[in-house]
């Protein structure tokens, strides 16, 4: 059942500021979620991007770059910086709770799939997994918010990409050939690659000689290079608007 949408005021008129690029209160949005705000996220999310932005820096100036770890760097630091835009950027006070709802939700799967595995049990008084997914459907279902769903990368991608100006398809595309290498498939290797030579062996199977370089990588880079400054941008805003 999807929950009909509320008509507050307030809530209409801070999303009225959000659609014109305005700053609209963090801390009104994360109210009423308790222990689930969206900043909690929101900053590790761009903690986590970062931390893989920096790791390839530190690869570039030691000279150990390999064919497969700037893509998986990228890759990591695209999809914590998409999620950050991505939360921050709802058309509505209720779909940006929903979104980090919705990804506590997920979250808490997790820890309670991960606690199924190992057979381990919070002590002191601690909460499981499930437990936390209960109490975080608990808090959507009293803000009367539209079901939780699961969010998935490339929807991330595909909805946080213009939020940044840029072309959600592109973005898309270059974050899949990432994904690729980051997960060793073997088709980014033609695709995301410059042939050089080619030879064929006595057994009629041809041997190519591919190129990876900056010129492959770059574009993936300015992808995340944007990424990062609007999350910074917004952000900002919505920490400091009142």
């Amino acid at each position: 059942m999807v929950a009909a949408e509320r008509d507050d005021p307030v809530d209409r008129q801070d999303d009225a500021r959000a659609g014109a690029g305005g700053g609209v209160p963090q801390a009104a949005d994360d109210a009423p979620l308790g222990p689930y705000a969206a900043a909690h996220l929101i900053r590790t999310s761009y903690t986590a991007g970062l931390a893989h932005a920096d790791a390839l820096r530190r690869l570039i100036l030691a000279g150990e770059i390999d064919p497969t770890s700037p893509w998986t760097l990228l890759c990591g630091a695209l999809e914590n910086f998409a999620t950050g835009l991505w939360l921050l950027e709802g058309s509505s006070r209720d779909e940006r709770r929903r979104r980090a709802l919705s990804l506590w939700d997920e979250d808490m799967r997790n820890r309670h799939q991960h606690e199924q595995d190992t057979g381990h049990l919070p002590t002191g008084g601690g909460t499981t997994g499930a437990q936390r997914r209960a109490d975080i459907r608990a808090i959507a279902d009293g803000l009367g918010l539209a079901p939780l769903t699961a969010p998935k990368t490339h929807q991330i991608l595909l909805a946080a990409a213009p939020a940044a100006g840029l072309t959600a398809v592109t973005v898309c595309a270059a974050w899949r050939a990432a994904s690729g290498f980051a997960h060793g498939r073997y088709w980014p290797n033609l695709r995301a690659s410059q042939p050089r030579a080619a030879r064929e062996g006595t057994d009629g199977v041809h041997t190519f000689a591919l190129v990876i370089d900056e010129d492959q990588h770059r574009p993936l880079a300015e992808h995340c290079h944007t990424m990062l400054r609007r999350p910074q941008e917004r952000y900002h805003a919505r920490a400091t608007a009142r």
